[in-house]
């Protein structure tokens, strides 16, 4: 797979990029790190059991969801897509108590937000995604599905399928690869045949982008293109952000029972919110008083997402029952109510 270096030159341009969606990209990125701290320390006080670091993956995260509409688009997450759900502004607080079995995920919240409930099952969010673009298509919209899965991901059957059929039928969806370079402890060049993941939009017809993962602006554009051809009637595009994962897989994970360190060191070196707040400055979108600012607000929206995470009360029983189903079942009915006759005894 290609090297850091590899990807493009060790800096990055935005001059292409308006100075407020640079602006944005920095504000969301910075607090999207920011609660990533956060929420590992939330972890390790007991409040998480369990947690997933998107540490070194904001550009990518952010770079991709801000070319999309949540007015009429819906995103597709696995269970490491918190920078994306903070860029497409769906409510953290709620958002980030999934970690702690207090939010429901259920269609109601969901279809609000239309940025689909944590997902935990390896490429499971894709055939979900390539659903729903189908369906959008018969009904004559023009929204395009963003569907989120890892490097380890592509070498699920799902993911296949999934491509395949949206190539077949001219979906309007974008196969979004963080190529984080492990699959949990698996590298890319025990898993990845084939030169790459973009590679293999070819088998399906489609056009496949290897993208600098770590350079927001080139995620941005790449995105906003696959974005435009799809309301256009061009079908699905397959997006590979080259990234890495910076951080242990999860929390319960030792990177160093299977990785050298030296290289995410050497990728801790091009972090992407340092390159990105170095081409600002460069292209006079922004001077470090206003960063200064931003990284002050930042810090201070993550405390606050923090606080209402920790403090967040228990839901009530009932919820056991809502949601589920978009009409109750008989059988649903029947336990919802010998619940409720034990709670009353």
């Amino acid at each position: 797979m290609p090297s850091p270096e590899s990807t493009g030159r060790g800096a990055i341009t935005v001059e292409h990029l308006s100075p407020e969606l640079t602006r944005g990209l920095y504000r969301d990125m910075r607090t999207a790190r920011d609660l990533d701290t956060e929420a590992i320390a939330l972890q390790r006080q007991g409040v998480f059991p369990a947690y997933v670091s998107v540490r070194g993956q904001e550009a990518a995260q952010v770079g991709g969801v801000s070319a999309l509409d949540p007015a009429r688009d819906f995103v597709f997450p696995t269970y490491r897509e918190m920078a994306s759900a903070l860029a497409y502004g769906v409510e953290m607080v709620g958002y980030m108590s999934t970690h702690r079995a207090l939010w429901h995920g259920g269609l109601y919240d969901v279809m609000e937000s239309r940025f689909g409930a944590v997902n935990a099952v390896v490429g499971g969010p894709v055939p979900h995604a390539v659903g729903w673009a189908i369906g959008e298509s018969l009904r004559g919209g023009d929204g395009v599905a963003m569907a989120y899965f890892g490097d380890g991901a592509s070498s699920e059957g799902d993911v296949h399928e999934a491509m395949n059929f949206a190539g077949v039928f001219g979906a309007p969806v974008i196969f979004f690869c963080q190529n984080n370079q492990w699959a949990l402890s698996v590298p890319n060049h025990r898993q990845v045949a084939g030169g790459s993941i973009a590679a293999r939009a070819e088998g399906y017809g489609l056009p496949g982008i290897l993208v600098d993962g770590n350079d927001v602006g080139a995620v941005h554009t790449a995105t906003a293109q696959a974005v435009e051809r799809a309301r256009e009637g061009g079908g699905p595009t397959v997006i590979e952000a080259l990234t890495y994962r910076v951080e242990p897989h999860s929390t319960s994970d030792d990177p160093g029972r299977y990785r050298d360190e030296a290289e995410a060191d050497r990728w801790r070196r091009r972090d992407p919110l340092d390159l990105l707040r170095a081409a600002m400055i460069e292209a006079g979108h922004a001077d470090e008083a206003h960063l200064d600012r931003v990284d002050a607000e930042a810090a201070a929206r993550a405390e606050r997402i923090r606080d209402g995470v920790a403090t967040a009360p228990e839901p009530h029983g009932s919820e056991l029952f809502t949601h589920v189903f978009r009409e109750s079942t008989e059988e649903l009915s029947r336990q919802r109510r010998t619940w409720q006759e034990e709670v009353e005894l």
